[in-house]
């Protein structure tokens, strides 16, 4: 099948280099930056683009949809005119709830969206810093609805394998959105307030491993997070309430020298870390 990336950031240039790597010789890119479109034909990440999707979206049979989450249904509504009846598309949204079920019911008859979400984002940003490998070994998510055929959740599934994830799972959107709240969205939150909470630039010459590991995600996207954040604000609340619950209890911990407590709490988060060890 003929692939169209539309937006060739980080994470679309990753997938189209992917692809390209794959043996596909029939890669198309779309991006709003004409510079972008000729570093990724420089770089053999497409085979051809274009700053106009109308050009070559006829093309595509499997259009992956690569974009900030608010930019997605406005994309959908100004081409899809021009993507060919059976099409397939693809969002990897950092969100689904608020943005599959609303771009689902614009779609015109003869397309389908489907929603995906490979686990291997990375703190960078722009298609200097795109890495085919960012998908080896990477967990894949897809996102169905109710409106999903059977034969695309299985071609999305067979997208993860085929781009070298190790695990491919399948959430409904408010699991997906729940997971990601926790695992992703509330880390982000925990690494940016630890870096606003002193002016610690003088510190970084006595920085070891715990605090560098601890905050390399706090270097953020400002326009993309803030844009997961609100769009998942409900549930990311509750995280970040629960949290506090859990720092709190520490600290008081910590307060009346309840050194049982605190050895009861070092026992349970390293086994529940020990989960998560590769």
């Amino acid at each position: 099948m003929n692939y169209g990336i539309v937006g060739l950031g980080l994470m679309g240039a990753s997938l189209a280099s992917r692809l390209m790597e794959l043996g596909h010789n029939a890669v198309y890119g779309f991006d709003i930056n004409p510079l972008t479109i000729q570093i990724a034909k420089d770089r053999n990440y497409i085979t051809e683009g274009s700053t106009n999707p109308e050009e070559l979206l006829d093309r595509c049979q499997i259009i992956i949809l690569a974009l900030y989450p608010t930019q997605i249904q406005p994309w959908i509504e100004k081409y899809q005119s021009s993507i060919k009846t059976g099409s397939i598309l693809m969002d990897i949204s950092g969100v689904k709830s608020n943005i599959v079920t609303p771009c689902q019911k614009i779609l015109k008859d003869g397309l389908e969206l489907i929603s995906i979400h490979p686990m291997c984002g990375r703190e960078s940003r722009g298609i200097e810093q795109a890495d085919p490998t960012i998908f080896d070994d990477a967990n894949f998510i897809v996102v169905p609805t109710e409106k999903n055929t059977h034969s695309s959740i299985l071609l999305a599934e067979q997208l993860g394998s085929y781009l070298g994830c190790s695990r491919v799972a399948t959430l409904t959107p408010q699991e997906h959105d729940r997971m990601i709240g926790f695992l992703s969205q509330l880390t982000h939150v925990i690494a940016v307030s630890l870096m606003n909470t002193h002016d610690n630039s003088h510190l970084v010459e006595y920085t070891g491993d715990s605090f560098r590991d601890l905050t390399r995600i706090a270097s953020i996207n400002e326009d993309l997070w803030s844009e997961l954040f609100i769009l998942n604000k409900d549930i990311l609340l509750d995280e970040t309430n629960q949290f506090i619950t859990a720092i709190t209890h520490f600290r008081d911990a910590l307060k009346t020298e309840d050194i049982e407590e605190m050895k009861r709490l070092f026992i349970q988060s390293t086994e529940r870390r020990q989960l998560f060890n590769k």
